[in-house]
Order: structure tokens, then C-alpha cells, then sequence
């Protein structure tokens, strides 16, 4: 892991570069794929399953009997678990709900929001080298709650042409209405256009490799909304010598652990800590059962040291990190200031895992950058804003004139006249 020393802003952009392709090396072959799936439909996803996950799936529709053997196959503890996750998701999603919005803007005229849930959704489960079931939940139990009506998923298959059971068993849990054996490119394709077996849907939702999040921006050429630009996963800790070094270096790690490319940053203003971290990190990282894959991750990695807080901050929100770890001898300065992050874990007892499973929030946010102008994953994600007035004659009266001379103004007759006509049979 690269140690840095007082980095000069101008070197900043530099530093702070994900270690991801852009979007022109991969776009040909996201556009190639497209046009196949969009012309060919479950033949073209068949083909590119057996291309790109190395198995043959006759029926790519996850069939009510491998639900059911995946039900009876999860573990009671891990169902357990998953009850105690999906308590506290629903907490936090549920409660994030509101009330109409109504007023009277002038005396006749009526104007309220609603909310509406988006009808048909997909949501992209990664399966790769880790099934990551918990996804199901961050994405499904906010489309529940919103009242989504077609809820679909898709995830890869496994050498065996089946998707994980902890994956089935969530999407059941969390009433999903269909699941799709499909990954990669061709499941955003097959979702965006629809096939004989994947539906269309209007809104796209699920973190993915580069080539996923690629494609998910391409979707939107069709007419397809995503949640966000959600890619290889990141994380940066802001620490000093109030902070655990062996829990600084387990939080790196467990980011470092989801992909070659994931990109875990620690900044400090103590050297000290610095050096604590690093050979905590040489030391955990032997014991790791995903060791290859979290030590290509930490040569991505830095550590930069800075003199203070404010040049800490600064660097920070520069580069907008998906998590933020702050564990400082004055959190609030941090938290009080932050403007770019996804979600943000505050002190020695919050690790970032706790956002991943089972404290509540979701843990599907803005890579990339992306968070100094996205958000994560809530539940109004699932939902659109629709808004309503109503006028009444003498609301017509009050606001009447004032519409007549905007619309001259532009010179958009028709729109005046709308007006004229009303008002004079009002006289």
C-alpha cells in the first residue's frame, strides 16, 4: 500500500484516480452486446451466459421448485441472521415515507405532491466471486415498501447454471416477483428491451463490476432509468491516534476483499497511525480467504498523510468516497462537513460491514466520484413525484392575469387564449 506525504493540491486529482477503465474502453463492447440481445432476444442472453460465465442454462427462469430446495438448503442461522437484517432495513426504509404535500399557493388554487411507485423494476444482484444475497435485501424490501409491482431480479449463474440459495432465499423473503439466472452486460440488455423470458423495466437498481455500470448508462439511451453509477466497491478512512489501528486495517480490508478493483484510501493527520495500520494490514491479511484478490485491491490503495483536519476534509470531499469511516479525536468537524460521501460510519464501533448487513441503511451508493451528486439507494428511489393542482373560478380570477401577460410575453398565444376564454365566460 503506497504511503504518501503531504500530497500538494495540485497532485490531488492524480492521487485520488480510481483504478477502473473509462467508459470509452468498454462502451464498443456493451453497444455490441446490446444490439445482439435488443435483435435476438433469450438467444443472444443464453449465448453470452455461456460466453462470459462459462455454463449452458436451458431455462433461464428461476423455476417455484428451486426456490423451495434453496428455502430448505439456507442454514437456520443464516436465516436468522437475515431476519434480524431485513428488521432493521425495514425500519430504516419504512420510516423514511411522506405525507402528501399540499397547499394553497392563492386563495382557489390548489397544489399537492404524491408519491407513486415506479411500476416495474429490475434489480442486478452481483453473483461473480461472492453471492451477495444482502443486496437482495437493499434492493428489494425499499421496492416492497414503495409498493412496486413487478419486482425483477437477475443474477449470474454458477458453474452449475444456478443461482446461490441465500440469493433465492432472500429474493422470496422480500417478494420478488420474478428471478432471472442472468449476469453481466446481457442481464442490464435483457432487462432494458425485454425478452421472451426477462421483462422490460422502467427503472434499473444493483451494483456491478465495471462492465455492469458501463451498461447501466448505456440503458439509459433506451429510455431506462438506474438508481446510479454504482461500480467497484471503495472506501476511505479518515483516522487519527483516537483510532484502533487493527480497526482501521480490518475496515480497509473488508472493502479491499469484494474485487481486484475495489480502491481502499486511509488519510490521517498522525504518522504514527500510519504505520500502526500498515503492518496490521500485513498481518490480517494472511488470514483471508479472499487474501489474492484483497492484496491486488491494496496495490490500488493509499495512505496519505496530511498536517491537519481541514486539509483532510478538502482532500475528502475531492474525492467523494462511497464509504467514509471518521474515527478522530473531533468526529464532528468530519461530520459537520462532509458534502461528498455515500454513507458515512462514525467511530471505533462502526465498522463499515455493519452498513453492508444489518444496521439498517443501505448499502447500495455512488461510486466513482459519483456522490458529490447522487445518493445511495432509499426509498424514494422506488418512487416519482407526481404533483396535482386544483383551481376553482376564483382561483382562475386571482392568477389569471398574471398567466395572460407571461404567455404574450413568449409569445405563446395559444397559452394566453387558454386563459382568455375561461376569464370571459367569468365576467
Amino acid at each position: 500500500m503506497k504511503i504518501i506525504n503531504n500530497p500538494s493540491k495540485k497532485d490531488w486529482n492524480k492521487i485520488l484516480e480510481r483504478p477502473t477503465k473509462t467508459v470509452g474502453d468498454i462502451e464498443n463492447t456493451v453497444n455490441a452486446i446490446f444490439d445482439d440481445i435488443k435483435g435476438n432476444g433469450d438467444v443472444a442472453i443464453k449465448k453470452y451466459t455461456q460466453q462470459f460465465d462459462g455454463v449452458a442454462v436451458e431455462n433461464i427462469l428461476v423455476s417455484e421448485q428451486e426456490i423451495q430446495e434453496a428455502i430448505a438448503f439456507v442454514s437456520g442461522d443464516l436465516k436468522n441472521a437475515i431476519a434480524i437484517a431485513k428488521e432493521n432495513i425495514t425500519k430504516f426504509h419504512a420510516a423514511q415515507k411522506t405525507e402528501k404535500v399540499f397547499v394553497e399557493t392563492a386563495v382557489g388554487v390548489n397544489c399537492w405532491q404524491e408519491k407513486r411507485p415506479i411500476t416495474k423494476v429490475g434489480l442486478y444482484i452481483p453473483g461473480g466471486t461472492a453471492p451477495l444475497f444482502s443486496t437482495v435485501l437493499m434492493l428489494a424490501i425499499p421496492a416492497q415498501i414503495a409498493g412496486c409491482k413487478e419486482i425483477v431480479l437477475c443474477s449470474p449463474p454458477n458453474s452449475e447454471g444456478k443461482i446461490h440459495p441465500a440469493i433465492l432465499y432472500a429474493a422470496n423473503l422480500c417478494g420478488v416477483t420474478k428471478i432471472i439466472k442472468v449476469g453481466g452486460i446481457q442481464a442490464i440488455a435483457g432487462m432494458t428491451f425485454g425478452t421472451a423470458t426477462i421483462p422490460q423495466v422502467y427503472k434499473i437498481f444493483g451494483p456491478g463490476n465495471q462492465f455492469v455500470t458501463v451498461a447501466k448508462q448505456i440503458a439509459t439511451k433506451f429510455g431506462v432509468a438506474i438508481d446510479m453509477p454504482a461500480g467497484p466497491s471503495e472506501l476511505l478512512v479518515v483516522a487519527d491516534d483516537a483510532a484502533k489501528a487493527s480497526y482501521v486495517a480490518s475496515d480497509l480490508l473488508s472493502q479491499a476483499e469484494h474485487g481486484v478493483d475495489s480502491q481502499v484510501i486511509l488519510v490521517s493527520t498522525s504518522k504514527t497511525l500510519i504505520d500502526s495500520v500498515l503492518i496490521e494490514l500485513q498481518k490480517q491479511v494472511l488470514a483471508l480467504s479472499r487474501k489474492e484478490i484483497a492484496v491486488k485491491a491494496i496495490e490500488n490503495s493509499k495512505m496519505i498523510y496530511v498536517e491537519n483536519d481541514a486539509i483532510a476534509l478538502n482532500l475528502i470531499n475531492e474525492y467523494g468516497p462511497e464509504h467514509f469511516i471518521v474515527c478522530t479525536k473531533d468526529n464532528n468537524y468530519y461530520i459537520d462537513n462532509i458534502e461528498n460521501a455515500g454513507s458515512v460510519f462514525i467511530g471505533n464501533y462502526t465498522p463499515e460491514s455493519a452498513g453492508d448487513y444489518a444496521s439498517g441503511t443501505n448499502h447500495t451508493l455512488p461510486t466513482n466520484g459519483f456522490s458529490k451528486s447522487y445518493s445511495g439507494v432509499n426509498l424514494d428511489a422506488f418512487t416519482k413525484s407526481i404533483t396535482f393542482q386544483e383551481i376553482s373560478k376564483k382561483g382562475l380570477q386571482n392568477i389569471g392575469n398574471a398567466i395572460e401577460i407571461m404567455a404574450a410575453a413568449e409569445g405563446l398565444d395559444a397559452h394566453k387564449n387558454a386563459v382568455t376564454l375561461r376569464l370571459k365566460d367569468l365576467e
